[in-house]
């Protein structure tokens, strides 16, 4: 019998050749007591194709699947006749209880309804067909969600931040863990959110924190089927303190702002018609606040109900009420502070309509 040449084995299968014995290589010897009636010995049919396993693309690395998941495994072949297909777990036979297997002519399925934890390991299927033997191997993984950290502590508080350690949970859900999410909470709202995901080591510094609040913090573990379905809480919370500050005046020199009276705009001299009421303007500039006369040919018109006389914010008007042809003449505006005094005229003539 030839063994198969290389080309002939499929990807991810072995092909083995049992050895012959010597015993294998005698022709049956009949027995004394064998008469020529005696049924002879059947010869095995001939192999008209070689064992191989052709094995799926995804199965050539480890199958993941989570706790619960079903595994369906369809696992084509070729021999004629048919050979036999068997599996093992990790070198041990099936447990027949959990795993079921279908074998047909060209293939062999291999069904787990609800795979737990204990079904992940090495599964091999071996084909036998006569003296030959092909044979593939499939790793399976069956994973679920971690287990918290095993406790979380608040270290220190200082200014605006708060460190925080913890120490990796003792199930990591049968993988590698991913990170941990790391989650703050005020007593105030008692909300969560999310400061740190995907962060790998066991210990982290969380800034930012907004000053009179108090924090509370918890970490979850995560790896490929997701976060831990609990995460310890520290049981002392984080206080950010509004620091002591001590507000200290500079002395600075009082600005002197007194001034003499100084006018910044002068009276204008004008023309008017009589009957028509007629008003003098000009600004002057003092601290403190300057007295301010009228004056008409150099004599006092306070008080006098024919002038009314305003001051608002430096700007000093004369409204004289329907002038007469007296009322003509140099008009002045006198300003008088402790600091001193200025004064300016003006001419207003008065004529008479034709």
């Amino acid at each position: 019998m030839e063994a198969a040449t290389a080309p002939e084995v499929a990807a991810g299968s072995k092909l083995k050749v049992k050895e012959a014995s010597p015993a294998d290589a005698e022709p049956p010897q009949a027995s004394p007591g064998q008469g020529a009636g005696s049924p002879t010995p059947q010869l095995l049919p001939p192999i008209e194709e070689h064992p191989k396993i052709w094995l799926p693309r995804a199965l050539r690395q480890t199958y993941i699947r989570k706790v619960g998941d079903t595994v369906n495994l369809l696992i084509p072949f070729q021999g004629k006749p048919k050979p036999q297909a068997i599996w093992t777990h990790d070198g041990c036979a099936l447990d027949t209880r959990r795993v079921s297997v279908r074998n047909g002519e060209r293939d062999s399925i291999l069904f787990i309804r609800e795979a737990q934890r204990a079904d992940s390991g090495r599964y091999q299927l071996r084909v036998q067909l006569g003296g030959l033997e092909a044979t593939a191997t499939i790793d399976i993984l069956v994973i679920e969600r971690p287990g918290p950290p095993q406790s979380i502590k608040l270290v220190d508080v200082w200014g605006f931040s708060a460190t925080l350690e913890w120490t990796p949970p003792q199930d990591t859900g049968n993988t590698a863990l991913l990170g941990y999410t790391v989650q703050k909470a005020d007593t105030k709202s008692g909300l969560w959110f999310t400061v740190l995901e995907h962060y790998h080591r066991t210990s982290c510094v969380v800034s930012d924190l907004i000053i009179g609040n108090s924090y509370a913090f918890r970490v979850f573990a995560e790896n490929q089927c997701g976060l831990s379905e609990t995460a310890p809480i520290t049981t002392d919370l984080a206080h950010i303190q509004k620091a002591a500050t001590v507000y200290k005046t500079k002395g600075f020199a009082q600005r002197d702002f007194s001034e003499a009276p100084k006018f910044t705009q002068p009276l204008a001299d004008c023309t008017t018609v009589t009957g028509y009421n007629t008003q003098l303007f000009c600004c002057v500039r003092a601290f403190p606040r300057p007295k301010i006369i009228w004056l008409k040919n150099k004599m006092d018109i306070q008080g006098n109900p024919k002038y009314r006389a305003l001051t608002h914010l430096g700007i000093c008007s004369l409204e004289i009420r329907k002038p007469g042809p007296f009322d003509g003449g140099i008009y002045t505006c006198k300003a008088v502070n402790p600091l001193g005094e200025a004064s300016v005229d003006c001419r207003v003539d008065v004529k008479v309509p034709n």
